[in-house]
């Protein structure tokens, strides 16, 4: 009855991400040291080699940087046992780190939102004066009902012209 009525939608749209982590480990990447434990274990602990280090050096995927991982166990009196110990603490230290590094990129995609709030719009739908406009290129069309039925690769075409241009 004369009222323009002003309405908001919000889409985010987000990758679909592999939840499943998988640690490869490369024997080639990694060089084992023994030593004597020394502590409670009894004469076993202080002559034999029963204590183990390994030194695993990582290639970071982002940056390609090489860095080492250096774990040392002592847990047991047996050396394969302290082995197998090192070895599920290097699988645990790398799937903490991939879990870091995708929990840091969903960050970075997260901060990309926008709030629901006047200005913050992107695109304009006007039934009354048929016209469609996206807000961040300027290009707009008047064919609202194309555009609602999904004809929006104006709109695509424009925004990644915009976007090839600013890089």
């Amino acid at each position: 009855q004369g009222k323009r009525m002003t309405s908001f939608a919000s889409v985010f749209v987000t990758p679909l991400v592999d939840d499943s982590i998988e640690v490869k480990i490369n024997p080639a990447d990694i060089t084992w040291d023994t030593f004597r434990s020394g502590g409670a274990g009894g004469q076993n602990v202080n002559k034999v080699e029963t204590g183990v280090r390994l030194r695993y050096n990582y290639k970071d995927p982002d940056t390609g940087e090489t860095r080492e991982i250096l774990i040392e166990n002592t847990e047991t009196r047996s050396q394969l046992d302290n082995r197998e110990n090192a070895m599920r603490l290097l699988r645990s230290q790398l799937y903490d780190m991939e879990l870091q590094r995708r929990m840091a990129e969903q960050a970075k995609i997260e901060a990309g939102k926008k709030k629901i709030e006047w200005g913050s719009q992107i695109r304009s739908y006007v039934f009354d004066d048929r016209r469609v406009k996206d807000h961040r290129t300027g290009w707009q069309t008047s064919d609202v009902n194309g555009v609602m039925d999904g004809d929006i690769d104006g709109f695509i075409k424009a925004y990644l012209m915009e976007f090839a241009s600013n890089e």
